[in-house]
This record gives C-alpha cells, structure tokens and sequence, in this order.
C-alpha cells in the first residue's frame, strides 16, 4: 500500500501534489510550518518545524510512508548567506535522519533547484555548480549533503525548473497577471526558448519517479531537471496565454529601453522594494536561452498529460475560480 509524505506540502508544487495523492484515495500528509495554502487540504496538514529533528523524525514515523517528498525550502531569492536558509540546508539533514529510522520506505525524492547553476550555464555533470545566489548556493549545499549521506532507502534529487500552474505565486503568476492587464510586451523579436514545467505535469513526473521500482539501479542516486519536453518558446507562451485571457495583442519593444527599465528596478529594489516588476536580474531570465537536458525523465515519463494549451486553459480557469482575474467575456 502506498503511503506518502509530503515535506512542504502547503507550497506550490506541494499543494498540487498533495492534490494528486489525496484524489487517487492515498494516504497523504504535509509536514510544514505553515498552513496549506489551499485550506480544503487542511485534513492532511500537520503543523511541523523543518528544523525540530524530533518533531519531524515522530511525524514521519507515526505516518509510516512508504514514499517522501522533500519538498520544504525556503525559497525567495532575498536571502543574502547560507544562514539565512537553514531550511534548505539543516532541514534536508533533519529529513535524511528522519527516514534513517523508517521502516518500508521505498524512496525519498529530493526537491533542488535549476539555480545551482547560473542560467546560461551548462554543468558538466551533475556536481559542476555555479550558483549566482545564497539561495542557488544552499541548494548546492543541500545536495552535497544528500549525495555524502549514509542512508537506508533509495533517493532521486529532482531540479525543478520553472514551474507554473494552478496555486503558482511569483514570479509566473505575475506573467499571468502582467498579460490579463494588458502590461506585458515582449523584449526584442529574437525567440528565445526555455525548459518549462506545467505543475500538473511536474506531479505526473514526481509520482512516476517515486513509484519507478525501487530495484532500479540507474534511477536511484541521480540528478534530473523537472520540466517539459520539448522547450517552451516564450513569445508564443505568452500570445497563447494573451489569446485565453481574452486579452488586448501583446506588443513589442527593443531591449535598450527594457533594460534601462530593469536598471530602475535594480535602483528600487536597493531601496527596498523587495518585488519590483522588472529587475535586471528578471530580464536576464527573460532573454537568456534556458533549455535542460530530459531526456532520463522523459523515458521515465515519456507521454504528459498536458499540452501547453491545456495547462494554460486550467490555469487561467483557475485563476478566474481565485477571482485573480476577471470572469470569461461571452462571445458574440
């Protein structure tokens, strides 16, 4: 019988995660510290500190999983040392001893970050950083302690890239909310293509690599990129979202004037303004080619359940459930 446990269930990926076991009748259970963001899931949370190594070991042995989801973190990118993300390095440890002491568990999936490395930045292998933050440099630090760990059960460290969907925050969202307010324009005419993820496909692929059998040999103890295959072209990502938002055409600017905008925002965020619409930072994820290697998933996954169109269609219904936007113009 499969049992699953879910660390940081109330965040995004999480909450769609959770989502998924519960509707398929599995026994489920979110350890955070903070309430699920979408409250009909509150019957599975379990109020937990990622750092009380008590708290979390007794959790997960009272539940008695036969799978777990890392998935806990801190990861707003405001953060300046190491300190400031102990979640994303303590934590993994307390979860590592955790499921030392378990009994039955046939794996743990480790949640990581495609900020290990710059974006640009092709690693050699698996263990070639270049991390452009303290938040990229935590997650390095998380899976050098994952990869040192003498541990008792099967794990897969999982990098997700940019993932978007239904209960989605920054910055995606706002690229949802930035085309319904007819804000967006798109930078130069160059496309420029990157290694999404649709959040109903990220679980397709969570649970899949979980519930690959644990005998495996070339599955256990490897890193993947979690996205979609093939790579999004970001203009045409945004005309399709423009088109189901029924929002104004989306227009085009040069980038001098976008970047001496982003600059402004740098200028903004110094003086604390911790999410100004565009900074350089976001610019660069906007103009730079992103595009990872899936091939391992996708012969785990080899066929998703949802096309672009399909996701950005569940996506905007829910945002028009949430009230983020407003209600469907009838047609003529």
């Amino acid at each position: 019988m499969i049992r699953v446990a879910i660390t940081g269930g109330s965040g995004f990926i999480g909450t769609n995660l959770v989502e998924h076991y519960a509707s398929s009748g599995v026994p489920v259970i979110n350890l955070d510290p903070i309430q699920p963001r979408n409250h009909q899931q509150l019957a599975y949370w379990h109020r937990v500190d990622p750092l009380d190594a008590n708290d979390v070991t007794t959790t997960l042995a009272e539940f008695a999983p036969t799978y777990v989801f890392h998935l806990g973190a801190r990861t707003d990118l405001h953060g300046t040392t190491l300190d400031d993300y102990a979640y994303n390095t303590r934590g993994v440890e307390v979860v590592l001893d955790a499921c030392n002491e378990l009994i039955g568990l046939k794996r743990v999936v480790f949640a990581s970050s495609r900020l290990v490395c710059r974006i640009g930045y092709q690693p050699a292998n698996e263990t070639d950083y270049c991390a452009p933050n303290a938040y990229g440099e935590s997650k390095v630090r998380g899976e050098q302690i994952v990869r040192s760990a003498k541990t008792t059960f099967p794990w897969v460290i999982m990098r997700p890239t940019s993932i978007w969907g239904p209960w989605f925050d920054i910055p995606y969202r706002t690229f949802f909310l930035t085309i319904a307010a007819n804000r967006y324009v798109h930078v130069g005419r160059r496309p420029v293509h990157k290694s999404f993820g649709y959040v109903g496909n990220t679980v397709q692929q969570l649970a899949a690599i979980a519930e690959t059998s644990s005998a495996d040999p070339e599955l256990d103890g490897t890193t993947m990129y979690l996205a979609d295959s093939p790579p999004i072209e970001v203009m045409d990502m945004a005309n399709r979202i423009q088109r189901q938002l029924s929002s104004r055409p989306i227009r085009t600017l040069p980038r001098n004037p976008v970047k001496l905008g982003a600059l402004v925002g740098d200028l903004l965020q110094k003086l604390g303004w911790t999410e100004p619409p565009l900074t350089s930072f976001r610019l660069d994820n906007l103009l730079t080619e992103m595009i990872y290697d899936t091939t391992p998933l996708n012969q785990i996954v080899p066929q998703l359940h949802y096309s672009l169109d399909e996701g950005i269609r569940c996506t905007v219904d829910w945002m028009r459930a949430q009230q983020l936007v407003g209600a469907r113009t009838p047609g003529p």
